[in-house]
Order: structure tokens, then sequence, then C-alpha cells
């Protein structure tokens, strides 16, 4: 059985942080929209911004990270989770990993009061929505999700 030990990310984890988001984007064929640098994950991670990161560790080599953040929902009238990224190394998946992250994070968010625990995954990753079914999670179907950008974030920001 291995040894899963999963602690807060702290500054000196930027470098291994931003590796492990390029291997998530080569994953999610997606590398080249990686604009991150170091410095960039130094200053939005640890430099008091709503973001967070915990670092996972199988049998003391570095295996993952996931990367979260507090939401808000008007219905519940409450906040939520979010999880923006988590990513084990393929030479560590299946020993359990991804599995102690989504785990810590699901009590981060019962400890703070989150009446919801969420997270995006692209539609053709079927192990990892097999993985989330099994878990007890399931796809919101309904719902849409949009996103403005780059330029067209600028434009629409400078319309009238």
């Amino acid at each position: 059985m291995a040894t899963i030990d999963i602690r807060p990310a702290v500054v000196d984890d930027a470098a291994l942080i931003l590796r492990f988001i390029r291997e998530l984007a080569i994953y999610e064929r997606a590398e080249d929209e990686v604009v991150a640098s170091e410095a960039d994950i130094r200053a939005s991670l640890f430099a008091q911004g709503p973001a967070r990161a915990l670092v996972c560790t199988v049998d003391g080599e570095e295996a993952g990270f996931a990367v979260y953040f507090f939401n808000y929902s008007t219905w519940q009238g409450r906040k939520g989770l979010y999880l923006e990224d988590l990513y084990v190394t393929p030479a560590h998946r299946h020993a359990g990993a991804g599995k102690a992250l989504l785990r810590h994070l699901a009590r981060i968010a019962v400890a703070e009061g989150c009446g919801r625990f969420e997270w995006s995954v692209l539609n053709w990753n079927e192990p990892a929505l097999q993985f989330y079914r099994a878990m007890g999670a399931w796809p919101m179907d309904e719902w849409v999700r949009y996103r403005l950008a780059g330029p067209a974030l600028t434009a629409f920001a400078g319309s009238d």
C-alpha cells in the first residue's frame, strides 16, 4: 500500500506546480495554451490571491497537485469550493492519489461550510468521467460553461 501525503503548497513549490500544469496541459492537448511563468504562479497562488494549492506525494515522490478556490452560491447563500485543476503523474495513477486529493478537498469544503464542491472535466476524458461517477459525483449536463478571454475579453470590456 502506497503512502500518500497531501500538504498545502508553499512558495518554493512554484516550479513544481508549473511543471505539473504543463504536464496536465499536454495531457489535455492544450500545451500551447500555458502562458504562466514561475513568477506568475508565485504571485497568483502565494501573494494573497484567491486560489490555493495542494501538493501530493506518493511514497515520498512528488505525484500531483490541486488548485482550488472558494466561490459563492446565491441559491444556497453560502460559499462553495471550486477545483480548478487536479493532476496526478502517470507513474502515480492508480495508487489512490487522485482520490486522496479529492477527499482532502471534500474535507476542506465540509470544514469551511461549503454547500458545493464542483469542477469541470473535458467531455472526452473518459477515465476521469468514470472515476468521478464512481465516487458519487454527477455531470451538470444542463449548464453550459462560457468564457471570455484574451482579445475577446479586452474588446468586450472596452466596448459601449
